[in-house]
């Protein structure tokens, strides 16, 4: 028997098998088993924002603003650096879900074990980087002077967790390719719970304010790194990692960096770009940046929640592609999408009728609240309008094309946003001008990636399912 044909009996084999831990991708109802897959996914997603939310929420409460404003002053960094290793999960997920739809074994286990040290070696760059260069970036950032200290602090102590946020990245990439998104929930559950009691423990007990959440954080993200490997060390199947296998495998680790470089510069363009709103509000007093770092926090809370279903995007397309399913392709990408401007419109209405309760997690002052109130009644009714552009650039990764859709956000997103900043905000400077800047950019660049989408898929639908039928 082939390797092919032995990897064709796994897939049936194991989804009998393993029915309570693994979605099906390829048979039953779509709508089902999208929700049932993006499910757990959701509340992996809001764990590891957990990591952050408490790191704010500790020293918001139990600290002073300065240490609010330390922390809420690295955001965007944060995001710059881990974006690159998302992006990177990404990769590894539309990779092996399309080799396990196609049965070939071969090229899903050199994706595996390419991927790991991809990963690994990405996240090592990243945290030499985040400890060479974290006050440059924050003074670029316009970081007033009383938040610098604790600032440069914080991020150069939560760039030792890079490595282990990449190689969780990769382990939860394999895992969600196969169907299993609940495994990686119950590690970042563990892993959640271990950074809010050292986060109390550092905080409150050593009186460690920004230094300690940041050891916080990184205790927990080696961690979910450490239970996500270990899983994969004791598997039985194609998806085994075994650290004497792991090597570059040339045309799988290109494939894997043909679609995790762009995709991890989508995610650190947004950061990018971000960069210069950062450097905008900075523009305003302590008090409307501290105001604005609370406010924030809804952001990773609602986009994470609907990253999911992108994901789910990615899997589900790219797996039925391999397995020649034309019908379940395109349907795919059309329940993702309504998914997510659904979730995105709920949880925007639910903060904007809400945001007082919310800001008073990570603020005790009026005017701090206030500051941030005005960031979420803005926020809340446009994050429904970015899944137009996410969730096509999650489809045209699923179906292959990664690099068109980086460029589109490249013209629409950063440069767009930072022309923005240099001329409508720089005319009124106000918060409200600052950050209609994200609806305007989302509506252009979700335009021009559904119509790159569709154009795409009609291409690889005639040569590949004509070929088939």
């Amino acid at each position: 028997m082939s390797s092919n044909q032995n990897l064709k009996e796994y897939n049936k084999m194991d989804s009998k098998k393993n029915q309570t831990s693994a979605v099906s991708m390829t048979e039953g109802s779509l709508w089902k088993n999208i929700f049932l897959f993006s499910c757990p996914l959701i509340f992996s997603q809001l764990l590891e924002v957990m990591f952050n939310l408490s790191d704010v929420a500790v020293v918001g409460r139990f600290a002073d603003y300065r240490a609010l404003g330390s922390v809420g002053s690295t955001s965007l960094l944060v995001t710059l650096f881990t974006g690159f290793l998302i992006g990177m999960g990404a990769g590894v997920n539309v990779r092996v879900a399309h080799g396990l739809g196609a049965g070939n074994q071969k090229e899903t286990e050199e994706t595996i074990h390419s991927s790991f040290l991809i990963c690994l070696v990405t996240g090592l760059l990243i945290c030499v980087v985040g400890l060479t260069s974290s006050r440059a970036f924050l003074v670029l950032l316009h970081t007033k002077d009383e938040l610098m200290e604790g600032a440069v602090n914080y991020l150069q102590i939560y760039s030792l967790g890079m490595p282990a946020m990449g190689l969780y990245n990769f382990g939860n990439g394999v895992m969600s390719a196969r169907g299993d998104t609940k495994r990686p929930l119950v590690y970042l559950l563990i892993a959640g719970v271990l950074n809010v009691i050292m986060n109390l423990i550092f905080v409150i007990g050593l009186h460690m304010a920004a230094e300690g959440v940041a050891i916080a954080s990184v205790m927990a993200q080696y961690t979910s790194a450490g239970l996500v490997l270990h899983h994969l060390w004791r598997r039985r199947d194609v998806c085994r990692l075994q650290l004497r296998k792991v090597c570059f495998h040339r045309m799988a680790g290109k494939a894997v960096l043909m679609l995790g470089i762009p995709g991890g510069l989508q995610q650190a363009i947004f950061a990018i770009a971000n960069l210069f709103v950062q450097a905008g509000v900075n523009s305003f007093d302590a008090v409307t940046v501290s105001g604005n770092a609370a406010a924030a926090n809804t952001d990773p809370l609602v986009y994470n929640s609907m990253f999911a279903f992108y994901t789910a995007c990615a899997s589900f397309m790219s797996r039925n592609l391999g397995a020649g399913k034309k019908e379940r392709v395109l349907k795919s990408y059309f329940i993702c999408l309504t998914y997510a401007f659904s979730i995105g419109a709920v949880l925007g209405g639910c903060f904007f009728l809400f945001g007082d309760g919310f800001l008073s997690l990570f603020a005790t002052e009026p005017a701090v609240i206030h500051a941030g109130k005005e960031r979420l009644s803005i926020m809340a009714f446009s994050y429904a309008i970015s899944a137009f552009m996410d969730c096509s650039i999650a489809a045209s990764r699923g179906i292959g094309k990664s690099v068109a859709p980086t460029v589109i956000v490249i013209l629409g997103s950063c440069v767009f946003r930072v022309i923005w900043v240099f001329t409508i905000f720089a005319h009124f400077h106000t918060l409200t001008s600052l950050y209609l800047l994200y609806a305007f950019s989302w509506i252009i660049t979700g335009a021009a990636e559904v119509a790159y989408f569709w154009r795409s898929y009609r291409k690889i639908a005639i040569l590949k399912f004509k070929s088939c039928s």
